[in-house]
């Protein structure tokens, strides 16, 4: 005859704990685990202070704490966030200053919430999916280079823009479809214009663009004039035209998508035209056209009044917005393993809750 125990019904015996045999390797698993500091009132905690003082027994722990208490604490207020402090964070993500909390009346209040809001610019990298992407490419060797370069390149104080150009291409072409597209198509909050803003600046306008207000048939004779943005301006205006009225489009977004990011570079380099919104457009004007002026309306309108290349920017942002939802079933298992390798698998709490359970209970029965 079973009798419940007196201090409660116990967990339910998880799958890896029914047999004997699994129970040994479910207990060293648990030694894997960082231990958890127990309160006063019996609950479990994790004080800033003492995940600190954890922190600065790993020199790398260490550094990239101090790293990241010299960056900016807004991101709202610097949108060109540096490669070094996105890789401070990540190097804490990790530690257990991540998770680390105060509480009213503890000693050391304000010591406490001083390291809490250092390391919260870290934990805001979740809300901020450009920065999540940002993140993302600073973490591969390959698109870090390349991004490197062409910031290296374009934010020179004498800036010269072909070169500043040749780096963006390298970018574009070079760092992988993921990387480039989840750097410039990041969605972003109508009201979040750090967030916009950063997604703006991926381009570097002000090294990348115009100076000016060039006309855009003046741009396109550029174009024309260079093999390469000849063919990729052909490109994008097979692969990104409406067929009819509708917007029905002559190819799948994809290719839309790609060609559209292959004129990032050229003399038609197109960009978002402000933080608020995902609205692209060419940097040219049609003013002074002449009887050129319709010409100059439908080049400028295959950019900015485009449906299929709207829709196709639409639909990647929201791809992107998926990817990171706590709530998507469909990530690639590429991104999958990159976003979800720290985090807990969901066996694991179940078989850590059980267990300390078991730990917890008196052994007399």
């Amino acid at each position: 005859m079973h009798t419940e125990h007196p201090r409660g019904k116990l967990c339910r015996a998880h799958p890896a704990m029914a047999h004997p045999e699994n129970l040994l390797p479910a207990l060293l698993l648990l030694l894997l685990l960082p231990p958890p500091l127990l309160g006063a009132a019996g609950r479990l905690v994790n004080s800033c202070i003492q995940a600190r003082r954890k922190c600065q027994a790993d020199p790398t722990c260490n550094a990239a704490y101090h790293h990241l208490n010299s960056c900016t604490p807004s991101p709202a207020e610097e949108p060109a966030v540096s490669a070094d402090c996105l890789e401070a964070a990540q190097q804490l993500r990790n530690s257990s200053l991540m998770s680390c909390t105060c509480h009213r009346r503890m000693k050391n209040q304000t010591t406490c919430l001083d390291i809490y809001w250092t390391v919260h610019p870290a934990r805001s990298l979740d809300s901020d999916l450009c920065l999540k992407f940002a993140m993302l490419c600073t973490l591969n060797d390959k698109c870090d280079r390349l991004r490197k370069a062409y910031g290296e390149a374009c934010s020179r104080p004498h800036c010269q823009r072909h070169i500043c150009l040749r780096q963006l291409r390298a970018f574009f072409d070079n760092a992988g479809v993921s990387h480039a597209q989840g750097l410039l198509l990041c969605p972003c909050a109508p009201s979040d214009l750090g967030c916009g803003q950063r997604r703006r600046n991926t381009i570097a306008p002000s090294c990348a663009l115009p100076s000016g207000t060039s006309n855009c048939l003046e741009l396109r004779r550029l174009c024309l004039s260079d093999p390469l943005c000849r063919s990729r301006l052909a490109d994008f205006q097979t692969h990104c035209h409406p067929m009819d009225i509708l917007g029905t489009c002559a190819t799948e977004q994809s290719r839309c998508l790609q060609a559209y990011l292959g004129l990032i570079g050229t003399a038609m380099t197109p960009n978002f035209v402000s933080n608020v919104n995902a609205s692209v457009a060419l940097s040219c004007t049609c003013r002074g056209s002449g009887n050129l002026q319709e010409e100059c309306e439908q080049l400028e309108q295959s950019f900015s009044h485009n449906p299929c290349l709207t829709t196709a920017i639409a639909f990647q942002m929201h791809s992107h917005s998926k990817l990171f939802s706590q709530d998507s079933t469909s990530l690639g298992k590429g991104h999958q393993n990159k976003i979800l390798a720290l985090r807990p698998q969901p066996w694991m709490l179940s078989l850590f809750s059980c267990t300390l359970t078991l730990i917890l209970l008196p052994t007399s029965w």
